[in-house]
């Protein structure tokens, strides 16, 4: 991937955003860094921005709040005025919010979560989506969370956010594939800020975000062809996640008692059977249903 591809990488000044922004230009993308600077804190963005220099590499910097409702038009333009053209977006940037049980957690705390993880999200897919379609090559990768499949205690809305995006980015995957856009989701097992690792185990350690960063490169780039696919990536391995229906059973008749109807049909109820293929879209899984119904 040394075509010069153009990449914007959110959240890329700090932890997984910056391994891949790394990664991604030492295979020769060029990079758009976008981070946003705290008060009182250095510009992360352009840190990340002079080591890819520094290694020979070519990098901008842009600075926007993803939540800013002109931050994805701000780094197209940016792309684009330095580069330009755009190929891919990694959409990393992300917060898990303050961790409380749902009924003790403020509403203002959950749409925040919701409206940076999630919301920021499909409103840059939306102003990206004309320069990804040109490209004719355009890559989405999406990077989730294992809590958006299973759930995770105290972060409801990280949770929350993490399942509308996966659904999302799914969409996504179906309705762009005409264009030659692909988009995939990516979640990692990593030690970064957010998990509360120090510096040392971001950067050195068994998790550390770098140890995943090859993956995401190249899911982003124009030698992958996969679309629509889910995978946990952490400590240098990877593995699919994939959504099953098990075989199923008839529900009994009125006034049959469902307790006992469960436990006779718990092997159906519970088995995923041997042809457990994963349905490619919402549609695929409702016509499965429909010609297992019939022979049931």
């Amino acid at each position: 991937m040394s075509d010069g591809r153009v990449v914007i990488v959110t959240g890329g000044g700090k932890g997984l955003g910056r391994a891949f922004a790394l990664d991604l230009a030492r295979l020769g993308c060029r990079i758009v860094v976008n981070n946003r600077v705290r008060d009182g804190q250095e510009n992360s963005a352009e840190q990340v921005a002079s080591e890819i220099a520094e290694a020979g590499g070519q990098a901008v910097t842009e600075t926007s709040d993803v939540t800013a409702p002109d931050a994805g038009e701000r780094m197209i333009a940016r792309a684009l005025s330095a580069f330009g053209r755009l190929d891919a977006i990694v959409f990393n940037a992300g917060i898990s919010g303050d961790a409380a049980r749902f009924h003790e957690m403020s509403p203002e705390n959950f749409e925040t979560v919701m409206r940076t993880n999630f919301d920021s999200v499909v409103r840059m897919t939306r102003q990206a989506l004309p320069q990804l379609r040109q490209s004719g090559n355009g890559r989405f990768v999406y990077i989730s969370s294992s809590a958006g499949v299973y759930g995770v205690r105290g972060r409801s809305p990280y949770a929350a956010s993490k399942g509308a995006l996966r659904a999302f980015a799914l969409n996504m995957a179906i309705e762009e594939a005409r264009k030659g856009l692909r988009a995939n989701l990516v979640m990692p097992y990593a030690s970064t800020r957010m998990t509360g690792a120090e510096a040392y185990e971001q950067q050195e350690g068994p998790l550390s975000p770098a140890s995943i960063a090859p993956f995401v490169s190249w899911l982003a780039s124009d030698a992958c062809d996969l679309n629509g696919t889910e995978w946990i990536a952490g400590a240098g391995f990877v593995r699919q996640v994939r959504v099953l229906e098990s075989i199923g059973a008839r529900l009994p008749g009125a006034g049959e008692e469902l307790a006992a109807w469960y436990r006779e049909n718990a092997g159906s109820l519970e088995s995923f059977g041997p042809d457990h293929t994963m349905a490619a879209h919402a549609e695929e899984a409702f016509e499965r249903f429909l010609t297992h119904i019939k022979t049931q």
